[in-house]
Parts: C-alpha cells; structure tokens; sequence
C-alpha cells in the first residue's frame, strides 16, 4: 500500500505544469537573491554560516506552491552556466539544497578559497524565469 502511494504521488508530480511542459514559474520583476554574510573577499574560520537574503519575494519549503515564492540553493565552487536551468536542480556537495525554507546555514569547508552564490528554486526546485541568484562571492576558510 506505501508503495502504491509512492507511485501516485509520483505520478501526480510528474504531471503537474513544471514537468508536464518544462514552464517555470516567472520571477517577479526585480526579485534579487544576494549573500548577506560573509562578504565577498572575507576571510572566515570554520565552521562558515552564511545568511542568505531575499528581495521581492518570499520563502516557500520546496514541494509547496505559492506564486512568487522559492527557497534557496546554495552554489559552492560551480559555475551556475553549467546547471540546467530548465530542470529540477540536483542535491550534491555542491549544489545544497534548502527545501525547508531556511535562510542561513553553517557548514564546514575545506581550508582555501571558495565561490558561494545562491539560486533560488520553485517549489519543484526548478529556477524561476528569469533566474533569482545572487552576486557570486570569494571567500576563504582558514
């Protein structure tokens, strides 16, 4: 019975408009994803938290539908040219996902210099149209 359950809500995502047709959700006008700490070119120990911020639009956790809401994404060391932005964006070390709506974390990197930037993501963790993502920064963990 769990699985039949699986299969029919998978299913039912599969054919909801972000999948059935490859729409995004549109992006207001002027929504602006951007770093708020640390700044770009800091120097910063582990463990890092990075705060992220959002303009023009709200937080939504992933899987829930509201107009002009998304959750963030945060890019380590990867060039955003590089994602798909028609499809769901994948969970790897580089690509964390933050599906519950959360606007800040601490996280542990490895000693050097990284590239941090956030993508914000619909609620099926698809990039707006046209994407919200942030100003990449440098930093480095000592």
């Amino acid at each position: 019975m769990k699985y039949l359950a699986q299969v029919i809500a998978a299913a039912t995502l599969l054919a909801s408009p972000s999948f059935a047709d490859g729409h995004r959700s549109p992006a207001p006008e002027g929504a602006k994803a951007y770093i708020i700490s640390p700044t770009d070119g800091a120097t910063v120990p582990n463990p890092v938290t990075i705060v992220f911020g959002l303009e023009g639009m709200g937080i939504a956790p992933a899987n829930v539908e509201i107009e002009n809401t998304g959750h963030h994404h945060l890019l380590i060391n990867i060039d955003p040219t590089t994602l798909d932005m028609e499809a769901g964006l994948p969970a790897t070390d580089q690509i964390v996902h933050f599906g519950g709506g959360q606007t800040q974390v601490t996280k542990d990197l490895p000693a050097g210099t990284h590239t941090l930037q956030l993508l914000l993501g619909d609620w099926t963790h698809v990039p707006h149209d046209p994407p919200v993502m942030s100003e990449a920064i440098t930093i480095t963990v000592n």
